[in-house]
């Protein structure tokens, strides 16, 4: 037999059992689509994670209190170590390789215009957050001015979508609202900037820090961000931000992030996850192999005659070998294109149903996903191949 005469018998014992090729190729394309479909989700929570830090840009140090490494969130930071302070805050401005500065912490509160009333986020800033959200679009009125921080008049800057609940269409600059029954005056409405791990930025009001440290009775900040110049790198920055409080302090008592370490420590649990459900889908792929395996000795059985006949006119042990060896490929490449075609289809079902959902074709797992289909196929038509190729052809021309 020649390759040419074995490419022909092999596909065309594939294309003579349509249903039974289908159903075998069918567990090979369900672990397919269980790949491209989870290691989208996957992917596309990767990138909408990355966006959502990159979009305030890449010079932002976020610096804790306390020494906690847990991409930068403080655990019990207040009374258990040295909270951050405006005196600490004063001294990082004065630092030649940072450019802004800004306390924040962050609660809830209830938030009261004249009519309406609803609970959300209370953020208390200084006068540059705006730099560090970096908000896209023109701020209605102003943001919040820079007074001395630690007495700051009682002003208040609104998210687009708080502004849409306490006064729906009506211009709410010069008006007041109450916060936690503290009265501040409305003089700006910032752009839109959407969400932020969860946290809604368009829905909060931002006012003066040391406004909410009086009214949640704390005496340091959750936070403080800088932005090191762009002549600096940041490790440079971070040495002489931690050299600085170090000196303040009386010892390393501060966790600092960097945007880079953020986003190294996420890639490494993004990295985890694509890989975990990748192998629920290679699971999958295993239990097609056996579905192969078994469909492929049934085969041999069911041929014993077939085989007999050939080995009579001439073919080799190799060429048997080879035939049942390509058809079980074969079945592996229809469970691979199946599983192509659905798995995209989904994909596209799932954008189409669900525009915002954060999915994106993972191709490297997709390219394993294939390889692997293949490579399952090779080795599940091993065995029932060589058994056919073993057998004795009188013995199998005797067989009905």
């Amino acid at each position: 037999m020649k390759a040419k005469d074995v490419f022909i018998f092999s596909s065309f014992s594939v294309i003579s059992q349509k249903m039974r090729s289908f159903l075998t190729s069918l567990g090979i394309a369900i672990g397919v689509v269980c790949v491209i479909f989870l290691t989208s989700l996957g992917q596309g929570l990767q990138d909408f994670i990355v966006s959502q830090f990159t979009q305030f840009g890449s010079n932002i140090i976020a610096i804790h209190p306390g020494k906690e490494q847990t991409m930068g969130a403080p655990i019990g930071v207040f009374g258990t170590v040295r909270p951050l302070s405006f005196d600490d805050a004063e001294a990082l401005e004065r630092l030649p390789t940072i450019d802004v500065v800004v306390p924040i912490s962050g609660g809830s509160g209830e938030i009261e215009s004249d009519t309406r009333m609803r609970r959300s986020m209370v953020v208390g800033t200084g006068s540059d957050y705006d730099i560090i959200v970096d908000p896209e679009g023109k701020t209605l009125g102003k943001y919040l001015p820079d007074d001395n921080p630690k007495t700051p008049r009682a002003f208040a800057v609104l998210g687009p979508k708080m502004k849409d609940e306490l006064f729906g269409d009506k211009n709410p600059l010069g008006l007041t609202i109450r916060v936690n029954s503290t009265r501040f005056r409305v003089i700006g409405v910032l752009p839109s900037k959407g969400d932020f791990l969860g946290m809604d930025l368009d829905d909060a009001v931002y006012i003066p820090i040391a406004k909410f440290n009086s009214m949640f009775n704390r005496n340091g900040f959750q936070e403080i961000d800088v932005i090191h110049k762009d002549n600096v790198t940041t490790d440079e920055a971070v040495a002489s931000v931690k050299r600085l409080l170090i000196n303040r302090h009386g010892g390393d008592d501060t966790t600092i992030t960097t945007q880079a370490d953020m986003l190294e420590s996420l890639g490494e649990i993004m990295k985890w996850l694509k890989f975990t459900v990748a192998a629920f889908g290679g699971i999958s792929l295993l239990v097609g192999g056996v579905g192969i395996f078994t469909i492929m000795t049934v085969a041999v059985n069911e041929r014993t005659s077939e085989i007999g006949v050939l080995r009579a006119i001439g073919a080799s042990r190799r060429r048997i070998q080879d035939v049942f060896l390509l058809e079980s490929i074969f079945l592996a490449i229809l469970g691979a294109i199946l599983g192509l075609s659905i798995g995209f289809l989904a994909v596209n079902i799932a954008l189409t149903v669900y525009p915002g959902m954060p999915i994106a074709i993972a191709w490297e797992y997709i390219l394993y996903a294939i390889l692997i289909s293949l490579f399952i196929g090779l080795v599940a038509g091993y065995l029932p191949a060589r058994s056919a190729a073993q057998l004795d052809p009188i013995e199998a021309l005797r067989t009905d």
